[in-house]
Order: C-alpha cells, then structure tokens, then sequence
C-alpha cells in the first residue's frame, strides 16, 4: 500500500464517500416513500415502484442489505483515511490519528449521511427509484452473509418477545383518512374534501340526527274530509307523503303524488282510490347509523322511511335526500325552509333562533360549536342544561355561548337568542 501513490488513495477515498452516501440515502429513500403512492404506481406497471415494492416486501432483508454494504463502505474508508493520514504525517502518528479522525468524522457526516439522507427525505421516489435497480443486485450478491445476519438479529429478538413476522399493517383508521383528507391542500378540492369528510361521518351520525321530526311531518289523514285531502294533494310540496288514519302511528302507506295525478284530472276520486295506490310504509329503527341507512335504501329500492323509537311509536321521517344532502349539501329548495328559516341574525350580531332547530344545522350554518352529543333541538339542549322547563325566559351559559329564552309554550322553548363571545374565558 505504501507504493500506491497518495493520489490513487484520495481517489478510491472519494469513491467509498460516495457510495457511503448511495448507501444513506437508499436506506432513508425507500423507507420514506409513501407505500399507497407506490402500490399505485406499482399497479400502473412503473418499473422503478415495482423494484421497490418488492424490495420493501421483506423490510429486514432490505435493511440487512443496505447497513452490510453501508458498514462495509464505511470500515473501508476508515481504514483507508488512517493509511493516508499516517502517509502525510510519517513523524507525528498521534497527530495523524487526531487529525484523521477529526476531518474523517466530518466528511462522512456532511457527505455521506447528512446531505444524502436530507435528499433523499425529501424526494425520496427520485432516489430510491434508481437505487432499487443496484439494491437488487446488491441484494442477491449479499444474500448468504445477509441470510446469516439476519438469523442471528431475527434470534435475538425472538428473545424479547417480538415477532418480525408481524410487520406494522397499511390499514389507517377513520380518523387517520380523515387527517390525510384535511391535509391533502390543493390536490383535492375544497368541495371534494368536505364530501369525502362527510362520508366518514355517516358511521357517527343516526337516523335520528337527521330525521323530520314528528312535529313537523306532513303527510295525509284519512279522517279528514274529501276536499281538505284533495286541496292537500294539490297544494302539497313533497313527492312523498305518509298516509294515516288519525296518528301518524296507524300508518296507511306511502304515497307517490305522481300515481294521484289521473284522479284529480279525472274528478273522480275516493279515499279507497288513495289508499289502493299507496306502497306499504317502510319502518327503520331511530338508531340506525346513516351508513347502514344508505345502504338500506338502495338494498330495498326505496327512498322515504317512516322512523321509529324502541316502542314503535312513529318519531319522524327520513329520506334517501336527507342522506345525500349530509354528503353534498342542501341540493334541493325547501319552500318551507325558505319562508321561515330557523335562524336570524341581528344588528347586534346576536341570533334568534327557532328551538326547533337542529343543533347540528345551526352548527353547519354559522360555524359554531354547540354540543351535539345529546339532545337534538336547541330547545331540548337548553332544558337539559336548566334540568327543568323554565316558567318565564331566562338567561344560561353553554360554553361560549350566551343564551337568552324569548318565548315558551306549550312547555317548550319556541324561541332563544343567541350570542358568541370567544374571549370569555371558561373555568377549569
């Protein structure tokens, strides 16, 4: 080695820094790639993901690869930094030990860990693509002494319970979607975002989140007189309506007003007319999820069911509508919704709200953060913080929220106003 002229050394040197630094930066390259990025390049047939995926298929014998060849670069270039050192400083080896040792650290820091491994982080499909071509190589080269490295290092940890079988599945959970969903930034539009989001929230959401409660149903009661159903019929401004007899509990059927539309040209029509043309009432539990509810309406070919509680009692109705629009929002004109809607703004920047109101639609419509976890109107969320219906309006606190009753009856809260103040600061 002595005779080999200290120009050669520098060179071969260089070479060994440098594939340190290959070394380095696969290693961080194919660990940061994102693995759903690459099973779908891998599946469109591009060749350097599917090096890579199968590379990343058995991790240990990739990294058992990479940190052989690494080490084996990096004792080389050691070595060889003394050599040249000792052959610059032949009277002063205690110096040429501290100056190697010194500038040795700092190269391979620099140039063959810090650099390529910051490179590789962040771009690391533009490293590891091409690195997987040599890491297979590489691989198959090093495949006995890899073998055994990785049976004694498989062995010692089988001594501390840990499986290395058992590899860290790709499943994310909803809320992990949900967080790369909101942070996915302009690859997905904000539209888009909101319909993704909402359909992991159907699992959250009931059938009694969004139901037309009871109170507000509309449909036709056959105890009425013969012009009074007839000038429903023509007025009404729903597709479907329940039929009953009396309470909407002895539900007669569903009623489609485009199978009605001959009778009322005709002018001859009976009650026994209406209920031969309804289809049988479809019931659903006020429990069930809004996923599964989806799914329900499209397994039975139907679009409006009657809900009910755990005694049967009819609570309100939901629609196939209903469902959709929690995806993509209001799609449809609710002429009734628009002639009095439940919220008004103020001068003040207070709010009148109806307390009929869903907590959930006045949370959507001005961005609050009311609770929803228990009742569902805003009458019934204030009586449970009261514990009791109060007898004259009074004035409460929920969270940021400062409540004003303006009107009660019929033991219910008809009305609040409703003001924000985010700078109160809540007790502990």
């Amino acid at each position: 080695m002595s005779d080999v002229p200290l120009s050669v050394l520098f060179g071969i040197l260089v070479l060994l820094i440098i594939l340190s630094g290959f070394f380095s930066s696969s290693e961080t390259g194919m660990m940061s790639l994102n693995r759903y990025r690459l099973r779908h390049m891998a599946k469109s047939k591009h060749k350097g993901a599917m090096r890579a995926t199968k590379l990343l298929e058995k991790p240990d014998r990739l990294i058992g690869t990479i940190l052989t060849g690494n080490n084996l670069v990096n004792f080389a270039a050691a070595a060889l930094a003394t050599i040249i050192s000792q052959r610059l400083w032949p009277d002063n080896p205690d110096l040429a030990v501290f100056v190697n040792t010194i500038l040795f650290t700092l190269v391979v820091l620099i140039f063959a860990e810090l650099t390529p491994k910051t490179l590789a982080a962040i771009a690391p499909e533009k490293i590891a693509f091409p690195a997987s071509r040599a890491l297979l190589g590489i691989q198959w080269f090093l495949q006995p002494f890899v073998w055994f490295v990785n049976t004694i290092a498989n062995a010692l940890l089988r001594l501390v319970r840990v499986d290395v079988n058992n590899t860290t599945p790709d499943n994310l959970s909803t809320e992990e979607l949900r967080t790369i969903v909101r942070e996915a930034g302009s690859m997905i539009p904000k539209r888009h975002q909101h319909m993704l989001i909402s359909i992991l929230d159907l699992e959250k959401m009931t059938v009694n989140d969004i139901m037309v409660p009871r109170t507000e149903l509309v449909g036709i009661d056959l105890n009425d007189d013969l012009e009074t159903v007839l000038e429903q019929l023509r007025t009404t401004q729903h597709t479907r309506l329940p039929v009953y007899r009396g309470d909407i509990n002895n539900v007669v059927g569903i009623l489609h007003t485009r199978n009605i539309s001959r009778f009322l040209t005709s002018g001859e029509f009976l009650k026994e007319d209406l209920e031969k043309i309804c289809r049988e009432p479809y019931f659903i539990p006020e429990s069930t999820p809004l996923h599964t509810q989806l799914f329900n309406f499209q397994k039975n070919k139907r679009r409006i069911a009657l809900v009910v509680d755990e005694y049967g009692d009819v609570q309100g109705i939901c629609t196939l509508e209903d469902i959709l629009e929690e995806i993509v929002g209001e799609f449809t004109t609710d002429v009734v919704s628009a002639a009095s809607p439940d919220v008004h703004p103020q001068e003040d920047g207070s709010y009148i709200v109806d307390g009929a109101a869903y907590v959930r639609d006045v949370n959507k419509a001005l961005k609050w953060d009311l609770p929803t976890d228990g009742p569902k109107t805003i009458s019934g969320l204030i009586v449970e913080i009261l514990e009791h219906i109060p007898d004259a309006p009074v004035c409460l606190r929920i969270g940021y929220y400062r409540v004003e009753i303006l009107q009660i009856k019929d033991n219910t809260i008809r009305a609040a106003k409703i003001t924000t103040d985010r700078k109160i600061k809540l007790p502990d």
